[in-house]
């Protein structure tokens, strides 16, 4: 683990984003129980984070209009026992830090890891969780 205080300009950059933090297992839980979609941030304190999935994200954000119904962030490394539990709802996936995935109604609907988002600049993320947005988070209409 690291120092608190150095991980908290990484942290603070996906709450500005309006990303709730969720920092125990009970807090993962009672997020990813609520019916509708949810973006889950696995935040790390590694390169590709902060040059490629934070801004990706961020960029994401601002740039759809079928954003998820809740968007909430685990940290890697210093929260443990929340990044365990949100990992736990990845079935049959490895665990990767960063990753950023959409659950719709508590089941993985979508899950970009690592290996992704090493290969990937900050737009090219951005795009693909706009196009993934659009696929899973968009609201029926009538």
């Amino acid at each position: 683990m690291y120092p608190e205080l150095m991980v908290i300009p990484m942290r603070e950059e996906l709450l500005r984003a309006g990303i709730k933090e969720t920092r125990t297992a009970e807090d993962v839980d009672a997020a990813l129980t609520q019916p509708g979609t949810t973006m889950l941030v696995v935040n790390s304190i590694c390169g590709c984070a902060a040059g490629k999935m934070r801004p990706g994200v961020r960029l994401a954000l601002t740039n759809s209009a079928n954003l998820p119904d809740q968007k909430i962030t685990v940290f890697a490394g210093q929260d443990r026992e929340a990044t365990e539990r949100a990992r736990s709802y990845f079935e049959g996936n490895p665990p990767s830090s960063p990753a950023v995935a959409i659950l719709r109604d508590g089941k993985l609907v979508y899950l970009m890891q690592r290996s992704v988002i090493e290969q990937s600049t900050a737009p090219q993320i951005a795009g693909e969780l706009v196009r993934a947005f659009d696929e899973f988070c968009a609201k029926a209409t009538v």
